[in-house]
């Protein structure tokens, strides 16, 4: 209802946040709503899991964690993660996570937020529009709770201590907004790495291996 997964492969597509390309390659994107733990449409994610699934979702996390460490210096653009996770887990199952830790080893990382949101008054022209596309239009009846959460999630947004930036997608003029946040990066620094704040981690437990010659 944001524009939120539009604006991502937007980004990943422009040039001055992704640089010059000869050919067309993109940088990772990576979503918390993937349903991957149940064979099923709509199933389990990161952010909706049930509680016998906690110790799964949150292994999930430290292990995609991990990926963003051991390679620190890849472009990562992540279409919802860990405060999603906290405004489900907390409106829908009365469960508090918290994710202090997380966001610390983020934000050595150099990860950026940017909270994509619009006037809850056009709720019901975004719905509208959303339906046209949506492969599960019952996630949008009810208005109201998706008020809330946008709330909510401002809410862990402004707690966050990750640089972030504050995008009003509600005139929908997507070209924009990615300018916006563009030159928010471009201005702040955020489009290099700071070399001396990532470490790479090294698993000195990992036995070596030598590629032999064919």
């Amino acid at each position: 209802m944001t524009y939120k997964t539009e604006i991502a492969f937007g980004l990943n597509e422009h040039p001055r946040f992704v640089g010059p390309r000869k050919y067309r390659y993109h940088s990772p994107i990576i979503s918390a709503e993937w349903g991957g733990f149940l064979n099923a449409p709509w199933g389990e994610c990161l952010i909706t899991f049930s509680p016998e699934r906690e110790t799964l979702a949150l292994e999930t996390y430290e292990l995609w964690l991990q990926l963003f460490e051991h390679q620190p210096y890849l472009s990562y653009i992540v279409d919802r993660f860990h405060l999603s996770t906290q405004v489900y887990q907390w409106l829908y199952r009365h469960r508090k996570y918290d994710f202090t830790e997380l966001e610390e080893r983020l934000y050595q990382l150099g990860f950026r937020l940017v909270f994509c949101h619009r006037d809850p008054d056009t709720f019901v022209e975004a719905r509208r529009e959303r339906l046209k596309v949506s492969g599960n239009p019952s996630q949008y009846d009810d208005l109201t709770l998706i008020m809330r959460e946008q709330e909510l999630l401002a809410s862990y947004a402004e707690k966050s201590i990750l640089p972030k930036f504050y995008v009003d997608i509600t005139d929908g003029d997507l070209r924009s907004k990615m300018e916006a946040i563009v030159g928010w990066y471009e201005a702040t620094g955020g489009l290099t790495v700071d070399c001396d704040r990532v470490r790479p981690v090294v698993n000195e437990k990992l036995p070596s291996v030598v590629e032999s010659a064919a």
